[in-house]
């Protein structure tokens, strides 16, 4: 699925600040590489159905072993052993007498110190990896068989094997420190590399393991069409903490939906919502649904978040309309595509927004190889829709009770007509303070 950098920055998938980042949502990484390639999966959708679902079932596998999963491995661990490939040390046998390696603990102190630490840190790892290989047993999944056959490979050459039977309760000997020492950091470097370059990608699914089962997502389902689809029950964000859930269906029949509500009645956040579980589902992730059944996109696009640039000299309005004009050059190439869009055209006058707004609706709708989400503060607009039997109608109802505002953050069939904007002035005391000007 192709998305752009303003996509993601719209549904805050990475993100400016991490804390308000999906990735960091869903992040319950343990080590400094796993964080990063959780950001590397999550900036990368699938582009099939079979990738996808392979995703899906590593995630399934992890899920299921996530209590047995070995604390051997931690960040730690991978730092000295990473840090022991780039450090030199005073040379000695491959293969020490127990004089030899007296005399090399006794003379070069703190070289064998590095060497036994680093020695018992890659044990520690090694029996990780050999735990992980027996509760993921043969692998389900395309991308677990690959890591366990690498990791089995690995673990079979018979100094390996010597390490995993080190058990902490009988020390190593110094000739058997030295010998571990040397193999490590002669022997294995490229494949000690790819480990933990495995070890890496097996914490970031785990961490979405973590994250379906702490947050009861479910996996959505993929349905095999040439058209777009989307049938959600109980879609919501997944970053509100007493979200109110929302059910849609668009396709092809009704491929458009017409979003209306006061600001701040939840039309952005039901707009992302959809955009992110969308996203999510891409990579192979569970969403914050109780049912998701979808098509499979070619691309996802959003108009949220604009701004003008000043340095350029680029007006609001200006980027909004260069990102229409984008938009209508990508989804023109006939595949799926999903489009969101939250208040068209704010940023010039009423009478120019509801001319830009009706000319691009009706030219958007034509397109049944796209569905639309398109938010708008321009109610009257509506009335000119509704002989198109494609677009859907919906609104936040919001209202008002002993003069506070009551949004019920419920999604329901129509259009608003909600004029609150002086109501909220007079509620803020602005009326108030420039009547006393």
């Amino acid at each position: 699925m192709i998305v752009d950098d303003i996509t993601l920055n719209d549904l805050s998938i990475i993100g400016n600040t991490d804390s308000n980042a999906i990735w960091q949502y869903l992040n319950f990484t343990h080590t400094d590489g796993g964080r990063q390639y959780l950001k590397k999966i999550l900036q990368q959708p699938l582009h099939n159905i079979p990738a996808i679902q392979d995703v899906q079932i590593t995630i399934q596998q992890l899920l299921l072993v996530e209590q047995q999963w070995p604390p051997n491995i931690t960040n730690g661990t991978i730092m000295v052993l990473e840090k022991f490939f780039e450090t030199p040390v005073d040379s000695f046998k491959p293969r020490p007498d127990p004089f030899s390696a007296w005399m090399y603990a006794t003379f070069k102190k703190s070289d064998y110190s590095l060497i036994k630490y680093s020695v018992e840190h890659t044990i520690s790892f090694l029996q990780g990896l050999q735990k992980i290989k027996q509760i993921l047993g043969e692998g389900n999944s395309k991308i677990t068989a690959i890591w366990l056959q690498t990791i089995q490979l690995f673990l079979t050459k018979p100094m390996v094997q010597e390490m995993l039977h080190f058990n902490a309760e009988n020390p190593l000997s110094r000739s058997e420190v030295l010998t571990y020492g040397h193999f490590i950091q002669h022997h294995i470097k490229r494949d000690a590399e790819i480990l933990i370059n495995i070890y890496h990608q097996l914490d970031a699914y785990l961490s979405l393991a973590i994250a379906t089962k702490k947050f009861k997502f479910h996996f959505p389902s993929f349905v095999e069409s040439e058209e777009p689809l989307i049938h959600a029950v109980d879609l919501y964000h997944l970053q509100l903490t007493t979200p109110v859930p929302y059910c849609i269906d668009l396709n092809r029949q009704q491929n458009f939906l017409f979003l209306t509500g006061a600001n701040m009645g939840g039309k952005s956040t039901f707009i992302k919502a959809v955009g992110v579980c969308v996203y999510l589902a891409h990579i192979g992730m569970s969403v914050p649904a109780a049912q998701l059944q979808l098509s499979l996109f070619d691309g996802l696009i959003s108009n949220i978040n604009l701004t003008d640039n000043i340095a350029k000299g680029e007006s609001y309005f200006f980027n909004e309309v260069h990102r229409i004009k984008k938009t209508i050059e990508k989804i023109s190439d006939g595949k799926k595509w999903l489009v969101l869009i939250d208040e068209l055209f704010k940023g010039t006058n009423q009478q120019d927004a509801v001319k830009c707004s009706v000319s691009v609706i009706e030219g958007l709708r034509k397109m049944h190889n796209a569905l639309f989400i398109l938010s708008t503060h321009l109610y009257e607009i509506g009335q000119e829709l509704h002989m198109h039997s494609n677009i859907q109608f919906k609104y936040f109802e919001t209202g008002l009770q002993n003069d506070q505002l009551i949004f019920s953050y419920q999604l329901k069939d129509g259009i608003s007509n909600d004029r609150l904007g002086y109501i909220i002035m007079r509620k803020e005391g602005v009326v108030d303070l420039l009547n006393k000007l």
